[in-house]
C-alpha cells in the first residue's frame, strides 16, 4: 500500500492553527512522525484563501528540514500545485487534477516530462457524479488526456471519490463498481483515495475507517490517503493484503509488526 501522510492540512484543525501561528516546530515533528511511521508522500496542503503557493513554500521547507520523503502538493487550485513544484527536492506527487474546468491542461503538460505522480479526483464541471457510468465517463476522459501527455498509467493515482457514507446514497455500490472497472480497463493505475472521507459525521469514527479500509483494499486499492499514525488502520491494511495472497508468506505483515508499525505499542 502506498501511504500519503494526510496530517500537515489546513482543513484539520489543530494544523491550520499551526499554520496561522508559524508553529514551525510542530509542523516539522508531525512531518517527521509520518516519515518514521512509513508514509511514502507527506501530503501538504496549506488550505489557505491568500498567499498560498508563499504558505505551501514555506511548509515544504519545513517537512524537507526533517526528511526526504516525497512531498505531495495538496491544493483545489491546479496552479497552485504546479507553482509550487518548484520548491520541492525531488519528484512528488500532485493532489489534485480532475475534469474539471482547465485543471488538466494545466498540470498534466507540467509534469509530462518528469517523474511527478498524480492524483486524479473523478469528478468535473458537473460536480461530483453520482452514478458509477458517469464518473467512468470522466474517468476515460483523464485517462485519455494522460495519453495524449504521454502520462504513464503507473504515475496516476485515480481517486474514485469517497463520500460521507451517512449521505451518500448508493455511495459504497458505485465506489466499488468504478474500481472494478478501472482495475479491468486501466490495470498499471494505483487505485487511490482519503480513507477518512467515509466516516464524517458518524460516531466511533475509527472503526467505520478500518472496515471501509478493508473493504478497499480487497477491491483492489493500493494507494491511500491516511493518517500513517493509526496503527490499527496500518495493521487491518497489512493483515487484508496477507489475506487476498498479496503478501507472500505474511513477510510484509510480519516485518511491519516487528517495527512496530501496528500492534501493541511498545
Amino acid at each position: 500500500m502506498i501511504i500519503i501522510g494526510e496530517k500537515i492540512n489546513g482543513a484539520i484543525p489543530s494544523m491550520a492553527k499551526a499554520i496561522a501561528d508559524r508553529d514551525e516546530a510542530w509542523i516539522r515533528e508531525i512531518a517527521k512522525k509520518q516519515a518514521e511511521a512509513g508514509a511514502d508522500f507527506i501530503d501538504c496542503c496549506a488550505s489557505v484563501d491568500e498567499n498560498e503557493v508563499e504558505t505551501l513554500a514555506w511548509m515544504i521547507d519545513l517537512i524537507q528540514s526533517v526528511t526526504d520523503t516525497p512531498i505531495s502538493v495538496d491544493s483545489p487550485s491546479a496552479q497552485a500545485c504546479v507553482d509550487a513544484m518548484q520548491y520541492c527536492s525531488r519528484p512528488g506527487l500532485i493532489n489534485s487534477v480532475s475534469g474539471e474546468g482547465r485543471k488538466i491542461d494545466i498540470v498534466f503538460p507540467a509534469i509530462a516530462d518528469t517523474q511527478w505522480q498524480v492524483m486524479a479526483l473523478l469528478c468535473d464541471d458537473t460536480g461530483i457524479p453520482k452514478s458509477a457510468a458517469d464518473r467512468i465517463r470522466v474517468l476515460d476522459h483523464v485517462m485519455a488526456r494522460a495519453k495524449e501527455y504521454g502520462i504513464a498509467q503507473s504515475r496516476i493515482h485515480i481517486d474514485p471519490l469517497v463520500e460521507m457514507l451517512c449521505t451518500a446514497e448508493d455511495g459504497i455500490s458505485v465506489l466499488l463498481e468504478v474500481m472494478a472497472y478501472t482495475k479491468e480497463h486501466y490495470p498499471g493505475v494505483h487505485l487511490s483515495g482519503a480513507i477518512s472521507n467515509i466516516s464524517y459525521n458518524l460516531p466511533y469514527r475509527k472503526i467505520v475507517n478500518i472496515a471501509f479500509a478493508v473493504l478497499c483494499v480487497n477491491a483492489g486499492m493500493d494507494s491511500a490517503v491516511l493518517d500513517p499514525l493509526n496503527r490499527d488502520l496500518r495493521g487491518a491494511i497489512y493483515a487484508t493484503e496477507a489475506l487476498k495472497g498479496d503478501d507472500f508468506y505474511c513477510m510484509e505483515y510480519i516485518s511491519a509488526y516487528r517495527e512496530g508499525i501496528f500492534g501493541p505499542a511498545k
